[in-house]
C-alpha cells in the first residue's frame, strides 16, 4: 500500500513511517499542508494519515479540499485535540 502521512511532529512522523514501512507499505511524510496538497494532487494513496494541526493550515481544510475533488481515499485523523467540542 501507498500511504501518505501528514504530520508535523517529527517523532511521530518518524514512528509511523519506521512502525508502518516494515509491513511492506511505502510511506511519504508530508509535514507541511501545501506540500501534503501538492502531493495529493499528482499521486494516487491507499490511505492518507492526517493531523489536523499543521504549521501553515488546517488539516480539514485539506480533507474538504479533497473531499470536493471527488477523491474519496480513506483518511485517519491524527490530533491532539482532545475536548468535547473538537470531536
Amino acid at each position: 500500500m501507498r500511504l501518505l502521512v501528514i504530520e508535523d511532529d517529527p517523532l511521530i512522523a518518524r514512528s509511523l513511517e519506521q512502525a508502518l514501512t516494515p509491513l511492506g507499505n511505502t510511506v511519504d511524510v508530508f509535514t507541511h499542508h501545501a506540500q501534503a496538497r501538492e502531493a495529493l494532487q499528482s499521486g494516487q494513496f491507499d490511505l492518507v494519515l492526517l493531523d489536523l494541526g499543521l504549521p501553515d493550515g488546517n488539516g480539514l481544510t485539506l480533507l474538504a479540499e479533497l473531499r470536493q475533488r471527488g477523491d474519496t481515499t480513506p483518511v485517519l485523523i491524527l490530533t491532539a485535540r482532545d475536548g468535547i467540542d473538537a470531536r
